[in-house]
């Protein structure tokens, strides 16, 4: 055993963790904990994680939060010069893509995903879903062009394939005609063996959140 665990239900960013885990094929052991009172925000879980959010990891009793972090710590400690680009350059350019990720479309897709597929059809903004969409038409051409040929660091999948496909895994459902490039490459990226096993959870957990567990993420993150 790696004594790796990982910490939040697959619905969750916690999808990103598992992917990674899965991509460097460790061993670890999933506790798939639920956002709210009844997991995260328990004191159990407080007293690891005081942001009371999800995901986090316990790697060997060192603590770590934040979805990105995660992946980018399991990448340089497993496979540093293969999914951990091996320069500074190239560690420099997975950062920029991985905050990148964050700050220009993490957002937009989930208000899109919610409104779109997520909540209950009566319960679903047409507003805020078109202006998810608006929102997302610039950085979109951005990545488009800049998987154009391969992946974002050249012609080798890594970890900023990975973060930032991860952070728009449910944009999969929306049309990306005006992006070819980009539908290619995520395509790609998400039918990887080891997406496929983390996105299958992701799915199952997806189809067995309730309604009210749904409309409290709206809520929480202000979707």
């Amino acid at each position: 055993m790696s004594g790796l665990r990982i910490y939040g239900i697959a619905r969750t960013r916690a999808f990103r963790a598992l992917w990674m885990a899965n991509e460097l094929g460790l061993d670890y052991e999933h506790l798939p904990i639920e956002i709210g009172a009844a997991g995260a925000r328990s004191p159990e879980f407080l007293a690891i994680n005081p942001n009371g959010r999800l995901p986090f990891i316990m790697d060997n009793g060192f603590v770590l939060f934040e979805s990105l972090a995660i992946t980018l710590y399991l990448a340089k400690k497993h496979s540093n010069g293969k999914l951990y680009p091996g320069t500074l350059e190239g560690e420099a350019m997975a950062w920029q893509w991985s905050l990148w990720a964050v700050n220009e479309v993490d957002r937009g897709v989930n208000i899109w995903s919610l409104h779109a597929v997520r909540l209950p059809p009566a319960e679903r903004d047409a507003f805020k879903r078109n202006e998810a969409l608006k929102v997302l038409v610039a950085p979109f051409e951005v990545l488009d062009a800049a998987v154009a040929k391969q992946y974002l660091l050249g012609n080798d999948f890594t970890v900023a394939d990975l973060n930032v496909a991860a952070v728009i895994s449910r944009a999969i459902d929306m049309d990306l005609s005006a992006t070819p490039n980009l539908k290619a490459w995520l395509t790609r990226c998400l039918e990887r063996p080891a997406a496929r096993k983390a996105l299958a959870l992701k799915t199952k957990t997806d189809n067995e959140t309730s309604v009210e567990v749904t409309r409290r993420i709206a809520e929480i993150n202000r979707l």
